[in-house]
């Protein structure tokens, strides 16, 4: 019942069913918003989504520490329940084993180190993602060679991954319609879901793939 519950009250079930997701395995996907207008909340969102679903979640975070993803998690739990934290805390403690979270500063991350610490978690039985969550990349600087490395590691390995990706009020969309900072690796992603944010409402529009 609370899977059911929490799943009506996702942003995502205006893209997808329970049983059809807009990702597949090796698949990228791409949340845009202006800074401060809630793709980290939307991440989690989508994390949580599947958290329900049994299905192992790994959030990579290159802007906050350890302590700040927990609360994010905590918070927008309750939003889509709905409930005390008390009353569910049971089915909580039931996802936490699905959820594993890693930081990195933006400016040191590496492709590689990173697959070496996904492999050791994956060869000491300790945990093995479905689903991985990369929040905080700065896009305005990333090359296309390292997002072609981690689309290359999501396929390696049988994974599916989001992004978050900041956008600016002052810049136009290309020609393709996509914001600048999409637009030159759109090819690299199958979906792309922009969140804006009008007075106290928050919207959220597929630029790419959806329904």
């Amino acid at each position: 019942m609370l899977k059911n519950d929490t799943f009506l009250n996702s942003p995502l079930k205006r893209f997808e069913n329970e049983n059809e997701n807009l990702l597949q395995t090796g698949d990228l996907g791409a949340v845009l918003a202006r800074a401060g207008e809630g793709k980290t909340e939307l991440l989690v969102q989508m994390g949580l989504t599947r958290l329900l679903d049994g299905i192992n979640v790994l959030h990579v975070s290159l802007q906050d520490p350890i302590q700040k993803v927990l609360v994010w998690y905590e918070e927008v739990f309750r939003e889509m329940t709905n409930h005390d934290m008390k009353e569910v805390h049971k089915h909580w403690e039931d996802i936490l084993q699905h959820r594993y979270i890693m930081t990195f500063k933006a400016i040191a991350f590496q492709v590689d180190k990173f697959e070496e610490r996904l492999i050791e978690l994956k060869e000491q039985n300790i945990f093995t993602p479905n689903l991985i969550l990369f929040d905080g990349f700065p896009f305005d600087e990333m090359h296309r060679d390292v997002l072609a490395e981690l689309k290359q590691l999501v396929q390696n390995h049988g994974m599916y991954a989001w992004f978050s990706i900041t956008t600016h009020r002052h810049e136009q969309p290309g020609p393709d319609g996509l914001p600048p900072q999409l637009s030159p690796v759109s090819n690299f992603f199958k979906a792309a879901l922009q969140v804006e944010s009008k007075g106290k409402k928050i919207y959220i529009k597929a630029l790419k793939g959806g329904k």
